[in-house]
């Protein structure tokens, strides 16, 4: 249950952090902060799971729940600092955070505005995409690990498990540092300079040539380093645009749209690649170039997606003001 609460909660979390910040700063003000807000997140990511190993040792499993729980409470006074100053400096915001919400449904504001359902497709798409990449370079990392191990004489027991384990040891560290260096560098220029419906096509740009390799080249090293370049722009670039497409939406939408987004639509794209994982693997006989082949459909119809969403946004932007 504890797990389940947790895979739950840090969804929900963030979700409210990124409507939240909607919340406070109009569209140009979230053009401008998002990517620092972007790059706290990455870096938070990479100082959490580095500083868990100094910590499990000294305090143990329950010691370092605590100090999570406790990171949480002072991200709290934060929040109500933040929430207090943007309300002095802007009247208009307390105003707004006084009046309450309507009492619509979440999914039926979704299906229901054209804008909301084609940002709920991208994410579905997005995650379908990439859980399916992340199934394919798993299959050839272990393909080419119990390769290695039946190549080395006396390779030991564990040999194919440890080799798997460095590689994602080292590919997640590339990954990780490379997007702090694209949201620290690039993402606010991006965004400043070709703006968000040009930002929006550059993630499935990427994806698509990619795939197109691994479908056309199934090996390794081509497979780790798209999928390194899919990875390092997605935990960058489009988690900033994810944030920033909701800036020109009402409030009712920001809280709550966003939720049902970030909640059912990313668990039905991350649903919808298992399913096809299952069907591939054991009706179809699908190998990592058929499944790249399939990505290469979706990464098409994303694209398209994608070209909508950015006119949408430009359309909202300028009827806001």
């Amino acid at each position: 249950p504890f797990f389940l609460w947790i895979g739950i909660f840090s969804v929900s979390l963030v979700a409210q952090f990124w409507s939240f910040a909607n919340d406070l700063y109009t569209p140009e003000q979230g053009k401008r902060l998002f990517a620092i807000l972007g790059f706290g997140a990455s870096a938070g990511a990479v100082f959490g799971a580095t500083s868990v190993k100094g910590l499990i040792a000294p305090l143990g499993l329950m010691g370092s729940l605590l100090v999570a729980g406790a990171v949480l409470l002072v991200s709290l006074v934060f929040t109500n600092w933040v929430d207090a100053r943007a309300s002095d400096r802007r009247p208009a915001v307390a105003k707004q955070v006084e009046e309450p919400m309507g009492d619509e449904n979440p999914y039926r504001l979704v299906f229901g505005r054209r804008y909301l359902l084609l940002i709920a497709l991208l994410i579905l798409l997005l995650n379908w995409v990439n859980s399916t990449g992340e199934y394919i370079l798993g299959k050839v990392v272990s393909e080419a690990a119990r390769a290695a191990a039946a190549a080395t004489p006396g390779a030991p027991a564990g040999f194919v498990n440890d080799s798997i384990g460095r590689f994602y040891g080292d590919f997640y560290g590339v990954v990780n540092a490379a997007s702090l260096v694209v949201q620290l560098f690039l993402v606010s220029r991006i965004l400043k300079y070709i703006g968000v419906r040009a930002a929006l096509l550059i993630l499935p740009v990427i994806a698509f040539a990619g795939y197109a390799l691994a479908a056309f080249v199934p090996v390794l090293g081509i497979i780790r380093w798209s999928k390194t370049a899919e990875n390092a722009t997605d935990y960058s670039l489009m988690n900033t645009l994810k944030g920033v497409l909701f800036l020109p939406t009402t409030r009712e939408e920001k809280y709550k749209a966003k939720q049902a987004i970030d909640t059912l639509f990313m668990r039905a794209g991350d649903v919808l690649s298992a399913a096809l994982v299952f069907a591939g693997t054991t009706w179809l006989g699908f190998a990592a170039r058929q499944f790249a082949l399939v990505n290469l459909g979706l990464v098409l119809v994303w694209l398209v997606i994608a070209l909508r969403i950015g006119r949408e946004f430009q359309r909202l932007t300028a009827a806001k003001g």
